[in-house]
């Protein structure tokens, strides 16, 4: 079968490789339909993601069609349409047996610390299959239950509800579907960025009020939208030094800050700065089930991933949807692979 394998930093190829069997009773055999491009994905082929090894065939956001499935198999069938949770976990660490298994001790993710499903065949646990009806959401856009997974995880682990004022900095895929998702459970959303496209786009997708920092103040726009006490929950979705120190700078007292930035560089917060607010600093970290969540909002329509697809590419195309991410990130916000 063939698949789009990174050999090593800045070398992709459509490679053919055996095609997978099953081998395990509870394991599904899936033909892929639909990848999406991450940003790890791009973090891997230049270098800068310091979780893989080569070669690597990359894609942890993809789902596909059940084709065959192993005898202890029974919660799907042949020819069930799947989205995929590409996390892994050993169900026998501290986390995992606090329900953390997003942050297992041995964690491994499909397309970074394994191989991926940008193939045309994947063996994945059932349990990592999650039905999804195709009749109400178009197939093609079965990939993008993943990266909507991370924001059902940022709102989880910000406890974001009714009636909250939430402020997500960085309008990017993972901002706009964070902001989706906070909108679904009745939340104002305040979004930022640097590209007006990103903006409009969010605010197409349902933001509340629209910043683009480089010509607004957001301090003030914050202090007017929360009559001066600040945001009650800051999302820091850029993930830079500069975002996560604003973040906390942003945040008004008793509030809470949820950070998924994976930055090894130092920032220089003062103690203080925490402590006199009582903040609750919150990592987030991939997805905690949070698939059937999702799904319920794309087939419901209360998320609108077609929204969030703003350029489709056969996988032997590969290549040319890197370029134009890379030479135009203006132009973009998610990027799918068609495997058909």
């Amino acid at each position: 079968m063939k698949t789009i394998l990174v050999e090593k930093p800045f070398e992709i190829k459509i490679a053919e490789v055996e095609k997978p069997a099953i081998e395990n009773k509870d394991d599904v055999l899936i033909k892929i339909i639909s990848g999406g491009i991450c940003g790890s994905d791009i973090g891997i082929f230049n270098g800068s993601n310091s979780l893989a090894t080569y070669p690597r065939i990359i894609g942890h956001e993809y789902g596909g069609q059940v084709v065959e499935v192993g005898d202890g198999v029974t919660d799907l069938i042949v020819g069930d349409k799947v989205a995929i949770d590409p996390v892994r976990s050993c169900g026998e660490c501290f986390a995992c047996k606090n329900g953390r298994h997003n942050v297992c001790s041995t964690l491994e993710v499909t397309g970074v610390h394994r191989d991926g499903g940008f193939a045309e065949y994947i063996v994945v646990p059932a349990a990592n299959a999650y039905k999804i009806d195709t009749s109400k959401v178009p197939e093609e856009l079965i990939s993008l239950v993943e990266p909507y997974s991370i924001g059902a995880q940022i709102n989880a682990r910000g406890e974001i509800k009714k009636g909250d004022k939430v402020l997500i900095m960085g309008s990017g895929p993972i901002g706009v579907c964070t902001m989706q998702i906070a909108k679904a459970r009745g939340a104002e959303v305040v979004i930022t960025d640097i590209v007006t496209s990103r903006l409009e786009r969010a605010k197409e997708m349902g933001a509340d009020i629209v910043v683009n920092v480089l010509e607004e103040d957001l301090s003030k726009v914050i202090m007017d939208f929360t009559n001066n006490e600040g945001m009650p929950v800051v999302i820091d979705s850029v993930c830079s030094v500069e975002s996560f120190e604003q973040s906390v700078g942003m945040a008004s007292p008793a509030g809470r800050v949820v950070v998924i930035g994976l930055l090894s560089k130092k920032s220089a917060i003062a103690q203080v700065e925490i402590t006199k607010k009582e903040l609750n600093i919150i990592g987030s970290r991939l997805s905690n089930y949070r698939f059937p969540e999702v799904i319920e909002g794309f087939e419901s329509g209360v998320l609108t991933p077609e929204k969030l697809r703003t350029h489709s590419f056969h996988y032997t195309e590969v290549v040319k949807a890197f370029e134009l991410i890379k030479e135009h990130p203006e132009q973009v916000c998610k990027v799918t692979l068609r495997f058909d």
